[in-house]
């Protein structure tokens, strides 16, 4: 599925900034592609690097990469639960709260590396598996109508502005 075959009523306006910094990409080549980028990433950042914040009360690298895996891992969920036609309004979540709680801190490289392989390669195949009438399914998350479709478009968007400013702000 292309970007372009999903329409704007299919998720709230605050993740347009994610799902438009895309580009017309295939869903799944780009989750593909977000994960090869994602891991070459890697090559650039340290044990070290990862407790540094490029400004005061801003996240150290290591709780920005833990916020990326968090957040996909939610929004995996979400993709699950109206993929399934389960019509339960889903929560909101409070990254703020979560990213304190993350234990970025005791963190390493490799376990990094790990974790977000697994959660991404867990992604590709929940995306894989769908077929058109799961992709099409809307279900309601944080108060807002989102279809499966944009959930996977939303979860590479986000990962790619976060890579964004990782790049330039994290390893300057």
């Amino acid at each position: 599925m292309l970007l372009s075959e999903l329409p704007s009523s299919e998720y709230n306006p605050f993740y347009r900034t994610y799902i438009m910094a895309l580009g017309n990409v295939d869903l799944l080549e780009e989750l593909k592609m977000g994960r090869t980028a994602f891991l070459s990433l890697f090559d650039e950042i340290t044990d070290k690097k990862l407790s540094f914040a490029y400004a005061e009360g801003k996240w150290t690298l290591a709780e920005s990469i833990v916020h990326m895996i968090d957040t996909e891992r939610i929004f995996q969920y979400r993709a699950l639960c109206f993929a399934r036609k389960d019509k339960t309004p889903l929560p909101g979540f409070d990254q703020d709260d979560y990213v304190p709680n993350s234990n970025a801190h005791l963190r390493t490289k490799q376990s990094l590396i790990e974790e977000y392989a697994a959660v991404r390669a867990a992604t590709i195949t929940l995306f894989s598996s769908f077929d058109d009438e799961a992709m099409n399914q809307i279900g309601v998350a944080s108060d807002s109508k989102m279809s499966v479709r944009a959930l996977g478009f939303i979860i590479s968007g986000h990962q790619a502005h976060h890579l964004k400013i990782i790049q330039e702000r994290y390893l300057v």
